[in-house]
């Protein structure tokens, strides 16, 4: 079968993917709605659900190469869309590690502390929130919706395959529906990596289908093979994020003096929010539901003082003017602020990821291996109920 013909997939293979992609979205509802906690740590920098969206996505980026090949090889065209796609998701599956940075502990260049709001060093938070998610919601649509509609109309179908377009199978197209819906909606905080995660498996399987096809020229009377590739991809995608997931959350540091040098930057930084805070105005500047990296109060709250205080004073004692000027821990990563309210409870302190470099604290206490401290607290444990 080569890409000029009308491909009769595996109908069960892509049943089998539309399982995998909407299997993912009713998992996390299902989280979401019994165990937050869970569901909140498993979204986070490093965390699981980031992790399987970047094997995805890297997956798909081999695979779509192998059917830019087996194109080649079949029509002498360049295959210049499938290698736009594997191009494509590399540079997402590296973005969504933000180029390894927490991985290696790297520091972000000057140009990434100030302009990326998450202090990064990936492109896409450089970016306007709104441009950002219209980008997002015209790939998923577009790709998944649009192009495998627009090759079903036969006078345009045929000269899309003539100029060597290979969209993804028009039976994948409820998962990407799906995972356009959500987004739109946003029913939970952080929607948007589990809507990441969803794309980048539709992606990954749309490359599988395609790649057996072109590889065998299957019909759907003979889709075992492609119903394994399905499988085993989607497994390993599972696999490697979870392995991924427990691997960063045992990474240590190998100079235990950092544990010393954040101890002693956050006792600054509250001496710091201590002494601003004696102006009574000053507490606008904290509010309960706050949770920010330290630097970002910087930026849209005004809070220069922290860029002048004693943990700026800390530069006559070693610690380097970048870290300094943008509030960041030993490992590379931000000092965060975070404030919570709930009746008469309060909580509200500063922190760092710790040698991990992944958020193991909740909203109301510093846990895991986080370093932090706090102004106001630590809670008093909630007493069950008689």
């Amino acid at each position: 079968m080569t890409s000029e013909s009308t491909p009769q997939t595996s109908l069960r293979a892509v049943i089998l993917a539309n399982v995998f992609v909407l299997g993912a979205l009713a998992l996390a509802a299902a989280l979401e709605s019994r165990d937050p906690a869970f569901h909140y740590r498993s979204l986070q920098e490093d965390g699981a659900v980031e992790w399987l969206s970047f094997w995805a996505f890297l997956l798909a980026s081999a695979v779509n190469l192998v059917a830019a090949m087996r194109q080649r090889q079949q029509t002498q065209r360049l295959p210049w869309f499938l290698g736009g796609l594997a191009l494509f998701c590399f540079f997402v599956a590296m973005e969504e590690i933000s180029w390894g940075q927490r991985v290696l502990g790297f520091r972000p260049p000057t140009y990434f502390l100030e302009h990326n709001f998450q202090q990064e060093a990936n492109f896409h938070n450089v970016v306007d929130t709104g441009l950002r998610k219209l980008a997002l919601t015209a790939v998923i649509g577009g790709y998944g919706v649009v192009l495998p509609l627009l090759m079903l109309i036969p006078p345009l179908g045929r000269w899309l395959r003539r100029m060597a377009v290979v969209g993804p199978p028009t039976a994948l197209i409820p998962a990407f529906a799906a995972a356009l819906v959500t987004y739109r909606i946003y029913p939970w905080k952080f929607t948007g990596e589990i809507v990441e995660a969803m794309l980048g498996l539709g992606f990954l399987f749309a490359a599988t289908v395609r790649t057996a096809e072109l590889g065998r020229g299957e019909t759907s009377r003979g889709g075992g093979k492609t119903i394994g590739a399905v499988a085993v991809s989607g497994l390993l995608v599972v696999a490697l994020g979870l392995a991924c997931d427990a691997a960063s959350r045992s990474r240590q540091s190998a100079d235990p003096g950092t544990l010393v040098a954040a101890r002693l930057e956050l006792d600054a930084l509250r001496r710091d929010l201590d002494a601003h805070g004696r102006d009574r105005g000053a507490r606008r500047d904290v509010r309960c539901g706050l949770h920010k990296r330290l630097y970002g109060l910087v930026q849209d709250r005004g809070a220069e003082f922290l860029l002048g205080g004693e943990f700026a004073g800390l530069v006559d004692r070693g610690l380097p003017e970048q870290r300094a000027s943008f509030l960041i821990d030993p490992w590379s990563t931000a000092y965060w602020i975070r404030f919570e309210c709930e009746g008469k409870r309060r909580s509200l302190f500063l922190y760092s990821f710790g040698p991990n470099r992944l958020r193991d604290s909740t909203e109301w206490e510093i846990l895991g291996d986080d370093v932090g401290v706090y102004l106001v607290g630590p809670p008093e444990p909630e007493l069950p109920a008689p």
